[in-house]
């Protein structure tokens, strides 16, 4: 499949800050024309009384409740820890 005739490689290249050879941007423009064709067949697609959604299936209230649990012991808590002291973990000092 050809690229898009509006499908102008370098300026996407540009923006994406990134530099292409002449056989990158011949596979990319064709490439990115083939998504562009399939998005295109969506606006072929009868929608027609159905509502606009953000989700395929009605978000509720997904969140757990909030409630305090048995603590973690501070020997599993440390058990990974690179270097401790005072049953905390020692990291370097970001801040002289």
């Amino acid at each position: 499949m050809s690229s898009a005739p509006q499908l102008d490689i370098d300026r996407v290249a540009k923006l994406a800050r990134i530099a292409l050879t002449a056989e990158e941007r011949a596979t990319f423009a064709q490439q990115l024309g083939s998504v562009l064709h399939h998005t295109e067949q969506l606006s072929k697609v009868d929608v027609t009384g159905i509502e606009p959604s953000a989700h395929a299936f009605a978000v509720h209230n997904v969140w757990a409740e909030d409630v305090a649990g048995p603590a973690l012991p501070v020997a599993q808590a440390l058990r990974n820890a690179p270097a401790q002291r005072d049953h905390m973990v020692v990291v370097p000092k970001v801040v002289e």
